[in-house]
């Protein structure tokens, strides 16, 4: 019996009981949904596999004693197929046990189920734009942008699972002063001068000054204009290249990719997109003139001064870009916004929830900002290229990728991170993420032991899963898809990291109590058989929750 067959029969006795109530003569108003009959794990597993409070939650509307319903309610769960016991704590809390046979099922639904189980539908209908990393295209992606990456990827990844339909887009800000002053730092590179003032610096500039002159020998002969054009268009698209194929490494993968310059372009008529977003905010009431300015009246919506957008001399704010991007946004289908950005961007958090406002969509349920904190790697060295920076690439090489994402998925967004990266580095059990993918490559070394001795997965009797490591083992792998529907909703992939570990723990103790091959002579039973399924059930949840990190799971450590 899975969690959610066990919280529809609950649900179904409620509404009995509530027919019942109606058959007596009583005015009861109650409306409950099926899936806001929850269940919950009991801290001491000798309170049971499951406990409700639903009792409490229906009381008031019942005009009734939460215990005495709790009562009523645990009658008819005794009766349920699977259910060994209903016992009633506390002031009306139930304490569900599932018979052996009913909760080792469940060992055989994950194997059948696969790569899907976890997934669910508490999403299903929501259509995301999920927007992280944006770095600029004028160098390469550092620690800071490591972490987004590997938070906005996994959070992509959870969202996904709970039924949500999700793009995820890298913003790329390659229009304004900081691409000609990108452009003005190759050309100086290339003639051998220093780096000008509000210039890049780093070996990086130079190598990329190398390339440009090696695809445009007569760069240096260009008119100064067209030289700068040309050296910024190059070395732009060489950047660009780098920290696509930076992130497909890290195993970030991004659906959309969508420039600014792109809002600044005019169409056949003159007007671009922030033209057009402009006039679209003025519709809508919230714009108005001032000392020759454009403004929107961003205050209407929480934030904490209004907004120019255009000022007095016609020229667009970076504020006008915003509009016209959360605009396009939605008009592409998107109704759901979630900005992932850096520490140093608190600012912009009543900035876009006021421009949703003034879009006329709902700032509390249409965009959504989450603010990463700053981490940090004790040791790390300065990039010898960029030259004041953390690369993400010296830093895959120095601790590999699935420990990187790993750990750095492993934390809340909002909470700043030292990473001790001796400890990422060892093979022992103090390591998480070794911790977790050597519980995985055991299951994998069981199941091929398993395979040479001759025990498969020909039959399956749940009721012989009795051991308590087995009731232990079992009532975790039940616990995984409300898991991840939690870290979907919540936008915490880092859930899913203290799960899995948790559950290889759980599985440790299991594999030192019971054993899948026979010992000696003895022969293959269904006992051998049936802990394969639950050896490999494990297995299955476990990779399933590193892929939800983007993090391997290797078959031998």
């Amino acid at each position: 019996m899975t969690p959610a067959d066990l919280s529809r029969a609950l649900y179904d006795l409620v509404i009995a009981l509530v027919a019942r109530r109606r058959e007596a003569g009583a005015e009861v108003e109650l409306s409950l949904a099926p899936d806001a009959v929850t269940l919950e794990r009991p801290k001491l597993r000798e309170h049971g596999d499951w406990a409700s409070s639903i009792a409490l939650r229906i009381a008031k509307p019942l005009g009734g004693n939460p215990r005495e319903l709790a009562t009523e309610l645990a009658a008819g769960l005794a009766e349920v197929d699977g259910v060994a016991s209903a016992e009633v704590a506390g002031p009306g809390f139930i304490n569900i046990r599932l018979d052996a046979a009913a909760a080792g099922a469940l060992a055989k639904a994950i194997v059948d189920a696969g790569t899907s189980y976890g997934h669910g539908d508490s999403l299903s209908g929501r259509v995301v734009n999920l927007e992280f990393v944006s770095a600029n295209p004028t160098g390469p992606l550092h620690i800071g942008h490591t972490r987004w990456a590997a938070l906005g990827d996994s959070i992509g990844r959870v969202l996904r699972a709970a039924g949500a339909r999700v793009a995820n887009e890298y913003y790329i800000n390659d229009a304004g002063n900081q691409m000609d002053n990108f452009g003005a730092s190759v050309i100086a590179a290339a003639k051998g001068e220093p780096t000008p003032e509000n210039g890049y610096p780093g070996q990086y500039i130079a190598d990329l000054a190398a390339r440009v002159v090696e695809r445009e020998p007569h760069l240096l002969d260009l008119d100064d204009e067209v030289a700068l054009h040309t050296a910024r268009e190059i070395a732009y698209e060489l950047q660009l290249a780098e920290i696509r194929a930076s992130l497909e490494r890290f195993n970030v993968h991004f659906d959309v990719w969508t420039s600014e310059r792109a809002l600044h372009a005019k169409d056949d008529d003159g007007v671009s997109a922030i033209d057009a977003a402009v006039e679209r905010l003025r519709a809508q009431g919230h714009v108005f003139d001032e000392d020759g300015a454009v403004w929107v009246r961003t205050t209407d919506f929480g934030d904490d001064k209004d907004r120019v957008i255009r000022r007095a001399n016609g020229v667009y704010t970076y504020f006008a870009a915003d509009a016209a991007y959360y605009l396009d946004k939605g008009d592409r289908g998107f109704e759901h916004k979630i900005y992932l950005l850096g520490a140093d961007h608190h600012g912009y958090v009543h900035r876009l929830k006021a421009l949703a406002g003034a879009a006329g969509d709902d700032p509390e349920r249409d965009v959504e900002v989450l603010i990463g904190q700053l981490v940090s790697i004790n040791g790390a060295k300065l990039s010898k290229r960029a030259g004041n920076i953390i690369e993400l690439d010296d830093l895959q090489a120095w601790l590999g990728t699935d420990a990187l994402r790993y750990t750095l998925a492993r934390y809340p967004a909002d909470s700043p991170l030292a990473i001790d990266p001796e400890q990422l580095r060892r093979r022992t059990n103090d390591n998480p993420v070794f911790y977790v993918q050597y519980a995985h490559a055991r299951t994998s070394a069981v199941a091929r032991n398993a395979h040479a001795s001759g025990v498969d997965r020909s039959a399956f009797a749940p009721e012989l899963l009795a051991h308590e490591t087995e009731s232990a083992l079992l009532g975790a792998l039940q616990e995984f898809p409300r898991i991840v529907a939690q870290a979907a909703e919540l936008r915490e992939p880092h859930r899913i990291a203290r799960y899995i570990e948790e559950l290889a723990g759980l599985y440790h103790r299991w594999y030192d109590n019971c054993r899948v091959l026979p010992l000696g002579d003895e022969p293959i039973g269904d006992l051998h058989r049936t802990r394969l399924w639950l050896n490999d059930a494990t297995g299955q949840v476990i990779r399933n929750g590193l892929d939800l990190l983007g993090v391997s799971a290797p078959e031998r450590m």
